[in-house]
């Protein structure tokens, strides 16, 4: 979301703090800072942002390094830590932050100081202002020239290089194609040339929270030992990576997407960064779906591929079919003689060619052991139920046009520790096609901007190759749905002196409560209250809904504070900063993941947070969207797993997540007039899937649509979208918010309805925060859509708006507990 001026002044950006040095000096920077930080959530975020951490290479076991190797560290990185992205997702106030070569001072390691002191001198002397412009962030920072006699100098002091390597981007600041950015940068390559000519052994260190081009090792071949995807880790991100490469903490990550040779390899390249249409061409061919269809010789690491310490051995002692479900039992034998270690155990499952093109191997289920010592075992249950694995038709290539569909054949199954060393160890055979579940079409194509999709087709030989046909398109009135599905109006009584807190003990019922509302308070509840940094709620928040005025107020309605994440809680108070989304995804660990995100709950409560913005749930369908380091991974199946361990966590406490941007937000650049057109079935296998999971599974109690449009219609006008599918067919009864601030438009089957009138009708119950948005900057103003469409033919009924009121007074009655535990304190 944009920024306001509080919120800008309210985050600090890590780089830019003079980072602790060790443990002991923490608790006196907390002093200063927060000293309710509680100590738990630090070792938490700790531990998982070094559970994310991806080893990719470790050739000579040059990693762990140990007490006797003497370590010389390039890069201004080391010092210039990036600790998360930018934007709402990461400018959090923080207390502290570990760089690397603190942190690896900390674990013990021997390195190279004064090589450390040059870096230190040149960096302070060179560190350039940072640019706090919305959306012009740098993506790098220019690094130290290197004089070879110091590398020389360093190379007689020490046996082994640490070369580290450091990338940002964020909302509205989407990675480019240019170095310093996606490609290396002049200095950094000669760099890696001096130091890999001068060392025997060479590490790397990825600290980026988004993909980047790793083209460049080819130049260096084996003269790279070592190399490790630090995934952004928050404030103790650098600390954590240090422990990883000190041997302190066993690396156990696994990438959550496919790392391919180059940008022109991955399937969407050529339909990312338009500034008005996003065509998603490739379909269902996201991510590895595509690589190890169509291309395995262009992936350098793939899906779910990370490496560990100990040596783990997988062996599968069953894999039974038991009716519709597949059970495989996996024991994970410890077979070396040192360092303990944790293992994934990856299941992929492959569908039967047929009417529907399908990918060569799909995650279907994953479990990480516990943490094995040499000679431990751990035995592993997983079991894939065989309808998860059912495929969208959008086209009625089956015969049965929006249905979840199995097509009859072999349905192979895999498993292993990543999707390209998976292997086949049991089959399932589908008779006769069964239609699964049948849902009604929902934001199919618009037919006025039809678009090829790939799809699969095989040579003599049974190879497959790229094919193209032509995207389905919508069939179905949205005029005549909507009008089918208007809710009945419950008769006004005027004010009976009902407060919310009757409806909360039972002594009234929200139909009740409702009924007294006036049309002016309906409107009010469907807005917040016009500005971020809301007076009404906690010093820096990004805005507050609910009891936006003093009648609502007065019938026990509270003001509910909203704030940014999901890194962290943007206020004006000093709050955690924890690993960014990739980096806790890259974990496979949902465990872990529901335990940080309890703590941070207590955190939430602790600051006066009602509602966190988190978690990000969109794709990683391309490399170079900002905001990648805020989600999961490109993968539904983790995306979903992943979010609803973060809901779960969160709301245990009692305050509300907020996942988002529903959907389909999958680039920076113009997001709000960008128009993803994207098939319904690809929409619904990959967009929505992790989405429908952590509604499923988690219940969250708020949900956030996107800026973007998704087939020509912005997300928070979208029927079909918050409506149709996340309503009627998910069963979804929370509340669900714009993102900060929307487009103006006038509903095209409804005439009578504009702006905040229209997204009433889909059920967007409220605008954030609440006032215009004009072509001058946001303001502080209301519109009056949703009342003078009330009464006009085909304008918004009395029903819908107390519908809306519903979903939002549903949220003010599960937090109340909190909220007025808060408000009381303020007092």
């Amino acid at each position: 979301m944009p920024p306001t001026p509080a919120a800008v002044e309210s985050g600090d950006r890590s780089h830019a703090l003079v980072p602790v040095e060790s443990v002991a000096q923490i608790s006196t920077v907390l002093e200063n800072t927060d000293p309710e930080l509680d100590p738990r959530l630090a070792a938490l975020a700790r531990q998982a942002a070094a559970d994310g951490v991806v080893l990719l290479r470790n050739d000579g076991d040059v990693l762990p390094f140990g007490a006797e190797r003497r370590v010389a560290v390039f890069g201004r990185t080391q010092l210039d830590w990036f600790a998360v992205g930018y934007g709402s997702g990461g400018d959090v106030k923080v207390p502290y932050s570990w760089n690397l070569l603190a942190g690896l001072r900390d674990a013990g390691v021997a390195v190279d100081d004064d090589l450390a002191a040059v870096y230190a001198t040149w960096t302070t002397a060179n560190r350039p202002p940072f640019d706090a412009t919305w959306g012009r962030w740098p993506h790098h920072f220019p690094e130290m020239p290197l004089a070879d006699e110091v590398v020389a100098a360093a190379a007689s002091r020490s046996d082994t290089a640490l070369v580290v390597i450091g990338r940002a981007a964020g909302e509205a600041r989407d990675s480019v194609l240019e170095p310093g950015s996606w490609f290396l940068t002049d200095g950094e390559l000669a760099m890696l040339d001096r130091v890999t000519a001068a060392f025997a052994r060479t590490v790397v260190v990825l600290d980026t929270g988004n993909a980047m081009d790793l083209g460049w090792l080819d130049r260096y071949g084996d003269r790279i030992a070592g190399l490790l995807a630090a995934w952004q880790g928050g404030m103790e991100g650098g600390r954590a990576v240090a422990a990883v490469l000190a041997g302190e903490i066993a690396p156990s990550g696994r990438l959550t997407s496919t790392l391919a040779h180059s940008y022109d390899d991955y399937p969407s390249a050529g339909n990312f960064g338009d500034p008005d249409v996003s065509v998603y061409a490739e379909d269902v061919f996201v991510g590895y779906r595509y690589f190890e269809t169509f291309a395995r010789d262009r992936v350098v690491f793939p899906f779910g591929f990370g490496l560990g310490y100990a040596t783990l051995d997988v062996q599968v002692r069953e894999a039974a079919v038991r009716g519709d479900r597949v059970r495989f039992v996996v024991d994970v034998v410890h077979t070396g003689d040192e360092h303990a270690g944790r293992q994934t155990v990856q299941v992929y499952a492959s569908s039967p060619d047929g009417a529907l093109p399908q990918p060569a191997r799909v995650l279907a289920a994953y479990r990480k052991t516990a943490l094995l010592a040499p000679g431990g075992r751990e035995r592993v249950v997983l079991e894939v139920v065989l309808d998860e694995l059912a495929s969208f038709d959008d086209s009625g290539a089956t015969g049965h046009r929006g249905a979840w569909v199995l097509e009859p054949g072999e349905f192979r199954f895999f498993v292993g520790t990543d999707v390209r060393s998976a292997r086949h160890e049991a089959s399932v055979t589908v008779d006769a096609l069964r239609v699964v579940r049948r849902v009604a079409e929902a934001a199919a194509v618009d037919p006025a901007t039809p678009f090829r999709r790939m799809t699969l087709e095989r040579d003599a030989d049974g190879s497959p190759r790229v094919a193209w046909e032509d995207a389905p398109t919508a069939t179905v009135s949205r005029r005549e749905r909507i009008l089918g599905s208007l809710p009945d109006e419950i008769p006004p009584t005027g004010d009976r002196g009902i407060r919310l807190d009757d409806v909360r003990i039972g002594a009234a019922t929200l139909d009740a409560f409702l009924a007294q509302l006036s049309p002016v308070e309906l409107a009010l509840l469907a807005r917040g209250d016009l500005t971020m940094n809301s007076p009404l709620g906690t010093p820096g928040n990004a805005g507050v809904l609910g009891g936006v005025s003093a009648s609502l107020r007065e019938k026990g309605v509270p003001p509910i504070t909203t704030t940014d994440g999901p890194s962290g809680i943007r206020l004006a108070a000093y709050a955690s900063l924890l690993p960014s989304g990739t980096a806790l995804a890259s974990t496979w660990d949902p465990a872990l993941v529901r335990e940080l995100a309890g703590a941070h709950g207590q955190e939430m409560v602790r600051k006066g947070s009602d509602v966190l913005l988190s978690p990000g749930m969109n794709l990683h369908r391309d490399p170079l969207c900002g905001r990648n380091f805020e989600y999961f991974s490109e993968d539904p199946l983790v995306t979903g797993v992943t979010a609803t361990a973060v809901v779960q966590g969160i709301q245990s406490r009692g305050v509300a997540a907020c996942p988002k941007h529903f959907a389909a937000n999958n680039q920076e650049a113009s997001r709000t007039r960008n128009d993803s057109r994207v098939s319904e079935r690809a929409l619904r296998e990959l967009y929505l899937r992790g989405f429908e999971r952590c509604i499923r599974d988690a219940a969250p109690l708020a949900l956030m649509t996107s800026y973007n449009k998704v087939n020509g219609v912005w997300s928070h006008y979208h029927h079909d979208l918050v409506t149709a599918v996340l309503r009627d067919e998910w069963g979804y009864r929370g509340c669900v918010i714009t993102d900060w601030w929307m487009e103006s438009a006038t509903d095209p089957d409804f005439p009578a309805l504009e702006d905040n009138a229209y997204r009433v009708r889909a059920q967007v119950d409220v605008l954030m925060p609440g006032g215009l948005k004009t072509d001058e900057g946001p303001q502080a103003v209301a519109d009056d859509t949703i009342l003078d469409s009330l009464g006009r033919g085909d304008g918004l009924t009395l029903g819908e708006l107390q519908r809306g009121a519903r979903n939002v007074l549903g949220l003010a009655l599960a937090l109340a507990p909190v909220v007025e535990r808060r408000i009381g304190a303020s007092r």
